[in-house]
């Protein structure tokens, strides 16, 4: 029986190629995007899973708000690990993770910068699920100096000899050599932390300083199975008011009491570790997070296009139901059940999807790598690693199969033989009102892609022609620490090249990872308020070389001393103190260690610049004299880039010969920090594009049914001297009022979307009126030409053909 279904469903694929082709084609494009974006998304849900706790392992954080200004940090204080696990009992382990930067390591005559060396804590194998290939994972990071390492980090250093036992030396000397006591694989690419070099904690220093004023550990507690991480979570402002009040006194001059009184919080929360790649929000992370609502959209896109392709499927069937309906009616005449029949178009839509199913798999094979290189990604279909891959494919096909062919199936089957073999087929009014219904819902789908991705392009366009309160073009970067001692005659060589305007000292940028200082101080002497701020120290070309704009006042001296004790605010920090234009002159006072004061004189204020992601609003800034002589930010005047380039690496390479020269452009960082919107946008912009051409096969779809239903109309208009554009409007004029509809249905709902993803943007676009004309415009004009398709070939027929039976 199956198999005479399947025979006579090959034979009426063969039959109307036309159909079934543009049937495949679509079911194909749906399936395969569908299977990339379920890639996708499982490999983003996946972060941290591989980690046998993950369950059960949180991590701490330190969050509040002062005077408005929000904290939100990813770090904490190195006592905290110790604390909880002493503390609470439920707390079955803590470890920590220090981030050490970039440092050099050199082996005998090779020497690299690794930009992936982490100090942990020695019980960091026992949490995290990281097997040690070689080594003990209980006591290969208990001694100070040493360090387990991945195979590709030994491959570098060691070659093809074993790594056990070498010793690996820092550059800058500020450690003892440090042993290898263990080796593993590789972190898993699903981690949220990609290290190459763990190194005993016991080595650090900081690591066993009891302050609660500083924090760069990144620390996670293992709790029970089952156990809610809210219930010790609600516990820890006990820990706030025991250890960190204290110090916050003598720090900040206040009590926690006053310091609470004046509406500011501060406090540890905690972070499920399998939240922590999507549902994080931290500047400083271990890793680039993703966005969990880029996982909604791509799923909804996902879903919306099987939709989409489904109902083409609908459209294409009962288009072509004309032709099929004498078959239908001669195979009920010869003794076929309705149930019989049921199953054989069934069969068909399982046998279209089924072959639109290995279509799709080759798409996908296809646009892997190049997804992989758009979205940064390492997405693999592979049916030997995932042995449920199979059997959900088949699954999956027969879902869309049934799902595509229900209504068609019902609806073929139950024509009247009488009626059908005397010619007089008719679709009745509620079929063409579901048809309606189908292209309304098409379009309106694919008229919030359009609009969506018009909002995103344009959102990206605002961020690249913003002004941002400070020049970022020809500014290099350099890191200068690298060069040790010999930073300074660095430093004066470029500020001699007459291709350079000018040159400073400061490791905050505007752009790009740069240093952040927390920065509490007092507007006056002796008032009890107390604001946050960022601290940036700079020297006396910070702003010039940045373009920076004083307001009032003026910028640093060197020849004056008392600079060493003067303040640049900016704009928000002036009205934060509640100075506005005034604010030249006043004072600031910040707490010392042991309750002393310190306090500062505004020498000057300039106006607001955006030092931060234009996510964030502007925040109150105290710029202090402090040159910081690891990096330097080179100003150039007009001219040769490529020419300065080459002699900059001349110059480097006569100081070191050790370090090669790494540069990077101010505005490159910039556009970097909107990396991921960008490459979402352009994602967002495939997938509507795929979405919107699987929805023109519908379209194409119904206009085939209608000129197949009108012909003998168009016939007798043609006969009547109706012209070739007068039918093709007859026709086209229908479909764009269906699409009118769609857009009516659409604009509210794509604004709501938008704005929603737009409310992200602390500096965003205004949505303008011209954006809903021009979403508009392209899906008519997109329904235009599907339809024309049909319309002038309708058009153009002989009326004799269509007219002949009559």
């Amino acid at each position: 029986m199956i198999l005479s279904y399947l025979q006579i469903a090959w034979r009426n694929i063969v039959k109307n190629k036309l159909y079934s082709s543009i049937n495949i084609v679509g079911l194909a494009t749906g399936i395969a995007t569908c299977l990339i974006i379920m890639l996708f998304v499982n490999q983003e849900l996946g972060y941290d899973r591989y980690n046998e706790k993950a369950d059960r392992i949180v991590r701490v954080t330190f969050q509040g708000n002062v005077q408005g200004e929000k904290m939100n940090e990813s770090t904490v204080m190195p006592p905290v690990a110790q604390t909880l696990k002493a503390d609470f009992p439920e707390v079955e382990a803590a470890t920590r993770i220090r981030d050490y930067g970039k440092p050099n390591l050199i082996y005998k005559d090779k020497s690299f910068k690794e930009d992936a060396f982490a100090f942990v804590d020695s019980n960091f194998f026992r949490v995290f699920t990281l097997p040690l290939i070689a080594g003990n994972s209980k006591t290969a990071l208990v001694e100070p100096n040493t360090i387990v390492i991945t195979k590709a980090f030994a491959k570098k250093y060691f070659g093809n000899d074993d790594p056990m036992g070498k010793i690996i030396n820092f550059q800058d000397g500020n450690f003892s050599p440090f042993k290898v006591t263990g080796l593993i694989d590789r972190v898993p690419v699903n981690s949220h932390f990609q290290f190459e070099v763990f190194a005993s904690m016991s080595g650090l220093p900081e690591a066993a300083k009891p302050s609660w004023t500083s924090s760069n550990f990144y620390t996670y507690l293992v709790l029970p199975v089952g156990y809610d991480y809210k219930r010790l979570e609600t516990k820890l402002s006990k820990v706030v008011e025991k250890y960190i009040g204290p110090q916050m006194q003598q720090a900040l001059g206040m009590t926690m009491a006053q310091f609470k009184a004046g509406g500011n919080r501060l406090g540890l929360v905690l972070q499920p570790l399998t939240a922590i790649h999507l549902h994080a929000d931290f500047a400083n992370d271990l890793s680039p997070s993703g966005d969990i609502r880029y996982i909604y959209i791509f799923c909804a896109i996902a879903i919306f296009m099987l939709l989409i392709a489904c109902i083409n499927f609908i459209n294409l069937s009962t288009a072509g139901a004309s032709k099929r309906a004498r078959e239908v009616g001669i195979r009920k005449v010869l003794g076929s059940s309705k149930t019989e029949l049921v199953w054989q178009f069934l069969t068909e839509s399982t046998l279209i999807t089924a072959i639109a199913l290995l279509m799709a798999i080759g798409f996908v094979y296809l646009a892997i790598p190049f997804f992989n290189q758009l979205a940064s990604q390492n997405l693999t279909l592979n049916f030997t690693e995932n042995l449920f891959l199979v059997p959900g494919l088949f699954l999956f096909m027969l879902t869309i199969g049934i799902l595509a062919g229900a209504y068609p199936a019902f609806f073929l089957s139950s024509f009247k033989p009488v009626a059908v073999l005397k010619g007089k087929l008719t679709s009745g009014n509620q079929s063409v009102g579901i048809r309606s219904s189908l292209v309304v819902f098409q379009f309106l789908i694919s008229i919030i892609l359009i609009f969506s991705t018009t909002v995103v392009f344009n959102q990206l366009s605002y961020i690249q022609h913003k002004k941002l309160g400070y020049d970022k073009e020809q500014v290099i970067i350099l890191p200068a620490y690298l060069l040790g001692k010999n930073s300074e005659i660095f430093r004066q060589q470029l500020q001699n090249d007459p291709r350079v305007s000018n040159v400073s000292r400061s490791g905050f940028l505007p752009a790009g990872p740069s240093n952040n200082n927390n920065f509490f101080v007092s507007p006056g002497n002796n008032s009890t308020q107390l604001i946050k701020t960022l601290r940036y120290d700079v020297d006396e070309n910070y702003i010039p070389v940045l373009g920076i704009k004083i307001l009032s006042g003026r910028n640093f001296f060197t020849d004056f001393s008392s600079d060493s004790s003067g303040v640049i605010i900016n704009e928000t920090a002036a009205r934060a103190f509640g100075w506005k234009n005034n604010a030249t002159g006043k004072t600031l006072t910040t707490s010392l260690n042991k309750g002393e004061k310190k306090t500062y004189t505004i020498l000057g204020v300039v106006k607001d610049f955006h030092f931060k992601s234009l996510h964030e609003r502007i925040s109150p800034l105290v710029m202090v004299l402090a040159p910081d002589p690891g990096m330097l930010i080179v100003k150039l005047k007009p001219g040769d880039t490529g020419e300065f380039l080459t002699s900059l690496k001349t110059k480097w390479t006569k100081l070191t010969a050790e370090e090669p020269l790494s540069y990077s452009f101010l505005d490159d960082r910039y556009y970097r920090t909107y990396e991921s919107e960008q490459k979402a946008g352009q994602i967002l912009g495939i997938f509507s594009g795929l979405t919107i051409f699987v929805a023109c096969l519908g379209l194409f779809g119904l206009a085939t049914f209608t000129a197949e239903q009108r012909k003998k109309e168009i016939g007798i208009r043609k006969v009547l001297g109706a012209s070739i554009a007068g039918i093709v409007n007859l026709i086209s004029i229908d479909f764009l009022k269906l699409v009118l509809v769609a857009f009516i249905i659409a604009s509210p709902l794509a604004w709501y979307i938008m704005n929603q993803w737009l409310e992200n943007f602390a500096y965003r676009m205004v949505i303008s009126w011209w954006l809903f004309a021009w979403s508009a415009a392209v899906a008519m004009l997109i329904a235009l030409i599907t339809v024309s398709f049909q319309a002038i070939k309708a058009a153009l027929a002989n009326p004799v053909k269509s007219l002949r039976t009559e």
